[in-house]
């Protein structure tokens, strides 16, 4: 009779038999490519809709990239399951506070808020 570590060992190799992962793997791939398409699809929709409302604001193209982190913040914060209504538009303006004591315009922030998300101020 084999003893418990070696039980333990055969019972975890079996478990994680490679082949078995890639054939699941292999089954899952299409609805995940499918699924990560359009998660990829919206990001990039809601960053075009960021740059336009940084052009209407005349912000500088150098500064892009921290006003398109707060708008993936934003994003992410907004794909969340649980947050809604005004429990998102207070997670929202913390956002907001974050990225505005990082040297970032409120206005445009504001902006990129409701414009982008169509959250208003708490």
């Amino acid at each position: 009779m084999p003893s418990d570590a070696e039980k333990r060992v055969e019972n975890w190799n079996t478990k994680f038999n490679t082949g078995r992962v890639k054939e699941t793997l292999d089954a899952l791939r299409d609805d995940m490519l499918a699924h990560y398409q359009a998660a990829v699809a919206q990001l990039c929709a809601m960053e075009t809709e960021v740059k336009q409302t940084l052009d209407k604001s005349g912000v500088h193209t150098i500064l892009y990239v921290p006003y398109l982190d707060y708008g993936r913040q934003l994003y992410k914060l907004s794909r969340q399951k649980n947050i809604s209504g005004e429990s998102f538009a207070m997670a929202a303006q913390v956002l907001l506070e974050k990225w505005q004591s990082r040297g970032l315009d409120p206005a445009v922030l504001a902006a990129i808020r409701s414009e982008v998300f169509n959250v208003s101020a708490p």
